[in-house]
């Protein structure tokens, strides 16, 4: 950036100003001084010319032999170097005319002398010394205004040096000391943070303005710089806060699904935290079983959600599980959402695992039970039959007792062997899978060989919500009323369906179009009916057997609340 004017060239300009006004008021007193060192010389000189003109016009009258002498040493006088210098230039010319008429003068008298006309001599001697007179007053007169020049050229010296010496104090303290001032004041105001400063003197032509232009221009960018400094910082500061918030969540989630056996409880503690770590209105998890099987977990909100919603997949291993929901108007963190719906992900896929190996356990548990009645109570069964057959031969057929006797004893003892295949026949009912739906696949699929009936099954009910021990129970439910409708409905169709009710409650029913169920009284020894009725009130629910609505045949269902 140009100078237009430096404060070092006004300056030294003004210093210089000084120098050469006082070299050059020096230099005119001293000057003027020196050519008035004749002065008195002159004064005196022309004063002794008045005492000259009266001792010739006295010598002239008395002593004649004098006055050639006396002449010689008036011409000398009055051609005297003091007074030759009035001729000078600088001289006023009043000075000159006076001392030329003077001259004239002088020499007209001279010659009269010469000729010896004393008394035309003597006779103008008078008015001579009159222009003597005036001449020296002339001499006088120039020597007093010399020294009066002395005097105005020294005092206009001082008042233009002194001019010169406030125009640099103020030039310095408006150009120098006032802007730097304000520049200092400027830093100390930077150094404690501040960067809005107070207007500089940035219009100076000089250093100063460039430097305040300069210093303006930085605290602009150091406040920018400090600005987005300080923005830098803030978003750090509520990234890290919100952060250390997420994994507080994540870690809080963590534990609720960080114990032995996952359960619904868990799933709804999970959704509660991030719920209120979201400020959500509701959330909301759905999982997936197979085919139309639904799980809906809701945290705020009852039932399917109202309006526009946003969703996450639950995904594992390319598979999709279920969805996570919360409203469209809310935005929480993405990260934390997603984060979430994998965690919820291994959840459900940890809580079927559990249901599964805990369904196997108890499966093989329920085949070593029938294994130990195989090999115990059925072999005891059939060595009492055979044990039965022989006494019943060495028997008297004539003996109507004995053989009355006998007869009870053998349909007692078919009737408990029966039931014990039934028996080993529920016990060694095998279930691979912890799907409600695929479970009941497998278990419909021998029971269709069995029959020439139709045998359909339409599932919507989730089996996440159900435990080991609940299914089997459900399943047990399901096959003993299937049997039932195969063995004594003379049924065309079968049909099995799992669904919800108006209030959220499991509802699963077996229905045919047999000839119906004319009583719910079992014969003696016979017990599934009764067993029904025990697995449903071990579910907490409700088991009804009566004819359908509006339909030939039976409908069994079963009530109960998950």
């Amino acid at each position: 950036m140009l100078v237009k004017r430096s404060v070092t060239s006004t300056l030294a300009r003004a210093l210089t100003a000084i120098v050469i006004l006082s070299v050059l008021s020096t230099g005119i007193a001293l000057l003027t001084v020196a050519s008035s060192l004749r002065d008195a010389e002159a004064v005196n000189i022309a004063g002794s010319l008045r005492m000259q003109s009266y001792r010739l016009a006295y010598e002239l009258t008395n002593e004649p032999n004098l006055v050639k002498q006396h002449l010689a040493e008036y011409s000398l006088s009055l051609r005297a170097p003091a007074l030759r210098q009035i001729e000078s230039f600088y001289v006023p010319t009043d000075v000159k005319s006076r001392y030329a008429r003077l001259l004239t003068t002088w020499e007209q008298l001279d010659a009269q002398l010469r000729q010896g006309e004393e008394k035309n001599y003597l006779d103008s001697v008078a008015s001579y010394v009159a222009q003597v007179d005036q001449f020296v007053l002339a001499l006088q007169h120039y020597s007093e205004k010399k020294m009066e020049m002395v005097v105005v050229i020294s005092l206009a010296g001082v008042l233009a040096i002194v001019a010169l010496v406030l125009f640099a104090i103020r030039f310095t303290r408006r150009q120098v000391v006032a802007p730097l001032s304000k520049l200092v004041n400027a830093s100390e105001m930077m150094q404690r943070g501040y960067f809005s400063l107070k207007p500089l003197d940035v219009d100076l032509p000089n250093e100063m303005g460039v430097l305040s232009r300069a210093f303006t221009r930085m605290s602009d960018e150091l406040e920018k710089l400090y600005r987005s400094l300080e923005d830098k910082v803030r978003e750090k500061t509520e990234g890290l806060t919100q952060a250390n918030r997420t994994l507080g969540v994540l870690f809080d989630c963590s534990q609720a699904m960080t114990v032995s056996h996952i359960t619904r409880d868990c799933f709804e503690q999970v959704l509660s935290i991030v719920r209120t770590s979201e400020s959500l209105a509701w959330l909301q998890l759905e999982v997936h079983d197979g085919g139309n099987g639904r799980w809906l977990l809701n945290v705020g909100n009852d039932g399917e959600p109202q309006g526009a919603f946003q969703r996450i997949p639950l995904m594992l291993d390319a598979q999709v599980l279920g969805e996570l929901r919360w409203p469209t108007e809310q935005t929480p963190q993405h990260q934390l959402m997603q984060n979430v719906a994998n965690m919820l992900s291994r959840g459900v896929y940890f809580n079927r695992a559990q249901k599964q190996h805990l369904q196997l356990l108890l499966m093989e548990e329920r085949s070593t039970i029938a294994r130990e009645l195989h090999d115990s109570l059925a072999q005891a069964l059939s060595f009492l039959r055979i044990q039965l057959t022989l006494l019943k031969r060495a028997t008297d057929a004539q003996n109507q007792q004995a053989q009355s006797i006998i007869k009870d004893f053998d349909q007692a003892l078919g009737d408990a062997y029966r039931q014990l295949r039934e028996l080993l026949a529920t016990f060694r009912l095998t279930i691979q899978e912890a799907d409600l739906k695929e479970a009941l696949h497998q278990l419909l699929s021998p029971l269709k060989l069995q029959t020439d009936a139709m045998i359909t099954l339409n599932c919507a009910l989730s089996s996440q919500s159900l435990d080991a021990q609940q299914q089997v129970h459900v399943l047990q439910i399901v096959r003993e009323a299937v049997l039932n409708a195969i063995k004594h409905a003379n049924a065309a169709h079968i049909s099995v369906n799992c669904s919800y009710g108006e209030r959220g409650e499991s509802i699963i029913s077996v229905a045919d179009n047999g000839i119906g169920i004319t009583s719910l009284t079992e014969p003696e020894g016979h017990y599934g009916l009764n067993i029904m009725t025990e697995r449903a009130q071990r579910l907490g629910g409700q088991l009804t057997i009566g004819p359908r609505t509006n339909s030939p045949g039976t409908e069994v269902k079963l009530v109960f609340h998950q």
